[in-house]
């Protein structure tokens, strides 16, 4: 009999993968040397770099324009003022995603309504049509942990009912859906770069599009003295603003991050090649095993995972005898002796956090997400129970493909499925995921606070 290690056996992993294993982003003499340009030039506020960049991203991507940004959530709220958010909208998103998909609404005087989740941690089309009503201006689609949306259905959803598509591509950069790159299905899209995505450029955010008209709003949004400007000359609405970003805020990147962004684009292809090789192998060690399931694509289809960022399973206690999620994750960490970290739930659900229920951005004396509202939306989170009941482990992000390693990981997992029963006596913690990282969310704190 195999004892787990959290319950006192021996760990299986005894010592550290190599570091090329994991190591990103992946940093060369050439990006070095880019970097160090921009810093010898004090170039870190200029825009020709960055107007390079962003020429070379969209041609990259496949559309007419890309606009850089401070981050991807200035960049997201950019492409909310590009499509027209404004005061008594409502803007759909999933509730299981990161904060700045969707938060930044109330800045428009909007409010987010939220969608259930399905078991691939996606935006489930069959609970969409519910969520839309006559004052929906957009929908959020967010392509989470890289897993592509299901976009035949979500457009023509959006297409019937007129509403914007709006694409969070964070997570999902480079990756497809059915021979079609994410990113270039929305009216416009946007992401984050930040030092640990897939596509790592530092600090930065990312909006591309194929309408000019929303590449000026953005444009006009956050950039100040417009960035390349001349491009725009003809749009006499928004050059009747000039000199003053609209939405009255600094947003254009620094040209350390687009000096970085350069350097990665030239090989973000072959490497996440690299990653989906190795992932794809890993998952496949994993198929069959109760309890978790890969989220991954069937890449015959001519969908990809891009470069598999924050790779997970679906968690299902059920097939465990329930047990926890939190404990599944201690008890695969515990396998590699602190070498390897598992991590459990993802992103807290959105509609769980008081934001979303009392927060008062405006001190008017009322919720900010229903304060230009028509209706009082957090009545709709009464529909989102089932996403509460969907949970996912964290597994390793390989960026190397090695066999022997991917074995001794995946090993891991087996090991612990294998024997879960030794677990299930400590299993205090049934809460089941709405963690970010093992550590506990500000809902979670919250409740503690209230339980005392």
């Amino acid at each position: 009999m195999e004892k787990l290690a959290l319950v006192g056996g021996e760990p299986l992993v005894k010592e550290a993968a190599p570091e090329e294993l994991f190591k990103w982003p992946i940093i060369t003499k050439e990006d070095e040397e880019a970097v160090m340009d921009v810093v010898r030039n004090n170039k870190f506020s200029g825009t020709d770099i960055t107007i390079k960049f962003q020429e070379e991203f969209a041609a990259w991507q496949g559309t007419n324009f890309a606009l850089g940004f401070t981050n991807g959530t200035m960049a997201l709220s950019a492409a909310m003022f590009a499509i027209g958010l404004g005061m008594g909208d409502e803007i759909i998103c999933t509730t299981k995603t990161y904060w700045g998909s969707v938060s930044q609404a109330i800045n428009f005087g909007a409010s987010a309504v939220f969608c259930n989740i399905n078991d691939k941690l996606s935006m489930d089309p069959d609970d969409l049509e519910r969520c839309i009503t006559p004052r929906t201006k957009a929908i959020m689609v967010v392509h989470y942990f890289g897993y592509p949306c299901d976009m035949d259905r979500i457009t023509a959803i959006a297409k019937k009912h007129n509403v914007r598509i709006i694409e969070d591509v964070s997570h999902a950069q480079g990756g497809m859906y059915k021979g079609k790159k994410l990113g270039t299905f929305g009216d416009v899209s946007a992401m984050s770069m930040m030092s640990w995505k897939t596509f790592a450029a530092g600090e930065m955010g990312m909006l591309v599009t194929n309408e000019r008209k929303y590449y000026e709003r953005a444009l006009a949004y956050g950039h100040y003295e417009r960035n390349n400007s001349a491009n725009i000359k003809e749009c006499d609405y928004l050059n009747d603003y000039s000199h003053i970003a609209l939405g009255g805020v600094k947003g254009r990147v620094n040209q350390v991050s687009a000096a970085l962004g350069r350097g990665q684009l030239k090989y973000f292809d072959e490497r996440c090649k690299e990653i989906r090789r190795a992932m794809n192998y890993f998952f496949d060690c994993l198929e069959g095993l109760k309890g978790i399931k890969p989220i991954r694509v069937d890449e015959s289809t001519g969908s990809t995972m891009g470069g598999f960022y924050n790779p997970v399973c679906s968690y299902y206690p059920d097939e465990l005898g329930g047990l926890s999620s939190k404990r599944f994750a201690q008890a695969v960490t515990a396998e590699f002796g602190g070498k390897f970290g598992c991590w459990e739930g993802g992103n807290f659900n959105l509609h769980n956090h008081k934001f979303f229920k009392t927060f008062d951005f405006y001190n008017i004396g009322k919720p900010s997400r229903i304060a230009f509202a028509s209706r009082d939306v957090r009545e709709d989170d009464k529909y989102l129970a089932p996403s509460d009941k969907i949970y996912c482990i964290g597994m390793p992000w390989f960026k190397k493909y090695d066999k022997k390693w991917i074995e001794l990981y995946a090993e891991a997992y087996k090991k612990v499925v294998r024997n879960y029963e030794q677990l299930l006596e400590g299993d205090t913690d049934k809460s089941q995921g709405g963690r970010w990282y093992g550590n506990d969310n500000a809902a979670d704190q919250q409740k503690k606070k209230e339980d005392k």
